[in-house]
């Protein structure tokens, strides 16, 4: 369906990718993974043509439609949620006249038995086999549940959608791209800003779509329940297998492994062979046997040990100045904004020293809480206050947002250093993976996980003693998630961080601060410490707790009544599109019978009568047996 063929792209005298290859087929769904940089995002931009490749080609079909979800998007404005997901169902009018054109091309044709024409008749029904799954129920309906999947709750599809944060305006083009059921699926990071009971959502979805699929993620368990793929991305190169992604990391050592071994035996041989040539190499009696050597060793073909990322941050925050005891006190702090109060009358009290968390499902009020510790958002009643000689630091969420696209990534840098650490910055950067050209690349063409870094490195400028990070490990690796954790740990001043991730938050923080129902409670001890409280396995699981509700009784009704006509619709798309099918292969059938006829009648000496006729026979056999099954199905 696509193929990507010596593709490669460079800037200026960088390589990002050299010469790669691969095929997407129809039913492929691809984890594309790598290191933040390692040029995933810029594949997914080739493929549906936002970027032209240096040199190599993509070739894909003419009518292919393509959905594509971007780590950095513009929102649109002016419409409420519901308004601007419908907005997906524009392409039925595409579809439609694009079945009136293929209908008047039928019409006019008289080839009956060609491929151009059986072509013609494959592609109007997979029209109208598009049209019709996008007309099984309402827009609205389809609009609504998909909204109401990724998280939106019912009394919120009428809010205009500039009064939703950046996340959830991402989740609303999430909605719009599924909405529009293209043919291929391009979702760059699609977790990142999803709760757990939208991120099972969304699995669900992907697994049950006939579609293919190029995912970019750092979720491991989203990756293993969705892809049956996996794409490695490394140093320009790929490496393709075709497993999800914790079967590749088994297959990737194995390969590397044995690739080792491979080297290390050919190594040995070559050692005694040039020890051999070089101790009898003026012996007379020896000489066949020193240049039949010679000979063996030049046309070897030499193993070679792919190539493997070894880059790691090296994360390590300049020590905290002394602050008073109390970094941050929050007295009956009732906070939000014109259209919703988030939460009310929280008591939040951070003492110095303390790494804490801020925990629940989205839209409970984390992000908010960061916004009036930063000084961004005043609370609508209660007193907030820094404590003495706080100095704070503050990685937001939104750093797309903050960083200047225009500036490169060192004179991001350079612009606010001062005194010593100026003529550091290049030893600054090169911690987090901004080597050699790296530095003067623009902060527009940078991956979402360099800008996250680049965020980071901002706050090693100047020595804080509060963090305040909001989600700091959406779009790193698994790696540099580890590295940070660990810089985390060694900082000797006082840390506030928003995260779902378990595994980041565990062994880090002390102290917790749980968002539920439009309050805010405290938690002493670890997060696994509250885990087993709870008699929990993960945050995750607390997310989905705090969403459960007890259905009432109509809502049960609507259910029962809606999964119903889903299984019918569901049925019956299945039904037309097995006649369609049948219809087409039928007409195949048909056609290839009265070739072998035609030969039959006027045989040449050249034609396999017994071959001919087996596969006549074959043929009827087939078509009497689809036949009846067509028969069947029509009545």
């Amino acid at each position: 369906m696509i193929s990507i063929e010596d593709v490669t792209v460079a800037y200026g005298g960088f390589v990002l990718l050299d010469k790669i290859n691969f095929h997407i087929s129809e039913t492929d769904k691809i984890g594309l993974v790598g290191k933040n940089g390692a040029g995933k995002s810029t594949i997914l931009k080739l493929i549906c043509g936002l970027q032209n490749p240096t040199s190599g080609r993509i070739d894909k079909p003419r009518e292919l439609t393509i959905g594509y979800l971007p780590q950095i998007m513009e929102h649109h404005r002016g419409r409420t949620v519901l308004e601007e997901a419908m907005t997906a169902f524009s392409g039925t009018a595409e579809i439609e006249r694009e079945i009136a054109s293929v209908t008047r091309e039928l019409e006019t044709r008289t080839d009956y038995e060609s491929d151009a024409y059986a072509e013609l008749i494959e592609r109007l029904t997979g029209l109208n086999d598009r049209l019709e799954l996008s007309h099984t129920e309402p827009p609205e309906v389809q609009a609504r549940r998909t909204l109401l999947g990724l998280g939106f709750l019912d009394d919120e599809l009428g809010r205009p959608t500039e009064t939703f944060s950046q996340g959830w305006n991402m989740r609303i083009e999430l909605a719009k791209i599924l909405l529009s059921q293209p043919d291929v699926l391009l979702l760059d990071e699609p977790t990142n800003h999803l709760d757990i009971e939208s991120i099972e959502w969304l699995e669900d979805y992907l697994k049950a779509r006939r579609c293919a699929l190029l995912l970019v993620s750092h979720d491991r368990r989203f990756l293993d329940t969705v892809t049956n793929r996996t794409v490695e991305v490394m140093l320009g190169h790929i490496h393709d297998y075709k497993v999800p992604y914790t079967k590749y990391l088994e297959l990737r050592a194995e390969r590397i492994q044995q690739q080792v071994a491979a080297y290390e035996n050919q190594q040995r041989m070559i050692q005694k062979t040039e020890e051999f040539i070089n101790t009898f190499r003026y012996k007379p009696t020896k000489s066949n046997q020193v240049q039949s050597r010679i000979k063996a060793l030049e046309k070897l073909d030499r193993i070679e040990i792919d190539e493997t990322d070894n880059a790691r941050l090296t994360v390590k925050f300049p020590p905290a100045p002394r602050s008073g005891d109390v970094v941050f006190k929050g007295s009956d702090l009732t906070v939000g904004y014109p259209q919703k109060v988030v939460f009310r009358h929280a008591e939040v009290e951070i003492k110095r020293g303390e790494k804490v968390a801020l925990i629940g499902r989205n839209g409970e009020g984390k992000t908010t809480l960061m916004r009036v510790i930063a000084g961004e958002l005043a609370p609508i009643s209660g007193e907030a206050r820094l404590g003495h000689n706080v100095q704070l630091g503050y990685y937001a969420q939104n750093q797309e947002d903050i960083l200047d696209k225009n500036e490169t990534v060192f004179s991001t840098l350079d612009r606010i250093a001062v005194g010593d650490i100026r003529s550091k910055l290049r030893d600054l950067l090169a911690q987090f993976l901004f080597r050699g050209e790296d530095i003067d690349k623009r902060v527009s063409v940078l991956s979402g996980g360099e800008r996250a870094r680049l965020g980071m490195a901002k706050l090693m400028l100047q020595s804080y003693n509060l963090l305040a990070l909001d989600e700091p490990t959406n779009h790193m690796d698994i790696k540099s998630k580890d590295i940070l954790k660990q810089a985390l740990k060694a900082y000797d001043g006082t840390l506030i961080v928003v995260s779902h991730d378990r595994d980041f938050l565990d062994g880090l923080v002390d102290k917790m601060y749980e968002f539920r129902d439009g309050h805010v409670k405290e938690h002493l001890g670890t997060v696994s410490d509250f885990l087993a409280a709870r008699k929990l396995e993960t945050l995750q699981e607390l997310e989905r707790k705090a969403e459960q509700a007890a259905p009432k009784p109509e809502d049960q009704q609507k259910k029962a009544a809606f999964e119903e006509r889903r299984q019918v619709n569901k049925m019956d798309r299945k039904k037309k599109n097995r006649i369609s099918w049948l219809e087409c292969e039928i007409g195949k059938l048909e056609s290839r019978m009265k070739e072998i006829e035609t030969i039959l009648a006027a045989p040449t000496e050249k034609d396999d009568i017994m071959e001919l006729t087996r596969t006549y026979l074959e043929c009827k056999r087939d078509l009497d047996a689809k036949t009846d099954e067509w028969v069947e199905l029509s009545e």
